[in-house]
């Protein structure tokens, strides 16, 4: 299969795409910039600033936003509104917040890295909708994608350090536990996914150019082609949620060499997702 552009190339580093009907569709985050941008109906994006930098949002499910920004959460009930700091989290000196999603209960859980990648410098952090934040894993390098299986038993995580696709079983009282590797991915930096209603796993090739599905079972099953090699993240939308929404990166080389990196590409792929979860809090 074949991505197709549907955006301009608006994106230092685009990463962190959601699909929620009462936004009105598409958000996704250029990263560095600290930037939120929106899929408007006339196929045009609109900018808003909300930080230094902007790891992940998702939304609320009474409204609004959660939000990693930088070295720590926030919240807003409106998209207009200037974020404000939720729970107790403050990220180490040269540490920032990544990639993220909710669980079935609506809790977010989070990553971290360090500015310059250096191994073992990040952690997961869960956020508890009460604001209460604890650590689910340490010595991560780049922690990036996580999404459940549609059962909500199996949760699907990515420390891109690593090269793997790695599952947890998943108790809504226990949380995660019997990490386990899924899939090795030597071809490129394994980096965003998302998981379909069939349960399977989308996982985005940072320097491949592509986004991989897996099976449960962590069987290599399709691929989606895409013309630009920084492919950061995907995730399901639309009426029906079955197209994929991928998000794309320029950092590191110059407009010329990939004029198409950076924007958002859409890949009809056979296939619903599942909704995003929203964070309860």
């Amino acid at each position: 299969m074949k991505a197709a552009q549907l955006t301009e190339p608006d994106a230092e580093h685009g990463e962190g795409p959601v699909w929620w009907p009462s936004w009105g569709g598409l958000r996704w985050v250029d990263l560095f910039a600290g930037d939120m941008l929106t899929l408007r109906g006339d196929g045009t994006v609109a900018r808003r600033h909300l930080g230094s930098a902007l790891g992940s949002l998702r939304p609320r499910a009474g409204g609004g936003m959660v939000m990693a920004l930088d070295t720590h959460f926030a919240l807003t009930d409106a998209w207009d509104e200037e974020p404000r700091p939720f729970g107790n989290l403050r990220t180490s000196p040269g540490v920032r917040l990544n990639d993220g999603g909710c669980d079935p209960q609506g809790r977010f859980y989070c990553g971290s890295m360090a500015h310059d990648s250096a191994p073992g410098a990040g952690c997961l952090y869960r956020l508890d909708p009460d604001g209460s934040t604890r650590v689910l894993l340490r010595g991560v390098t780049v922690s990036n994608g996580i999404g459940w299986s549609p059962d909500g038993g199996t949760a699907y995580y990515i420390d891109t350090g690593t090269h793997r696709l790695d599952a947890f079983d998943h108790d809504p009282d226990r949380g995660l536990s019997g990490r386990r590797p899924l899939a090795r991915i030597d071809e490129a930096l394994p980096d965003g996914l998302a998981v379909d209603a069939e349960g399977g796993i989308w996982v985005a090739l940072m320097g491949g150019g592509a986004v991989n599905r897996y099976r449960p079972d962590g069987t290599l099953e399709d691929r989606v082609e895409l013309p630009v090699r920084q492919v950061t993240a995907c995730a399901f939308g639309g009426p029906r949620l079955d197209e994929l929404f991928i998000t794309t990166s320029r950092v590191g080389f110059g407009i010329a060499e990939e004029p198409e990196a950076g924007a958002v590409f859409r890949a009809d792929v056979g296939v619903a997702g599942l909704p995003a979860l929203p964070f309860a809090g």
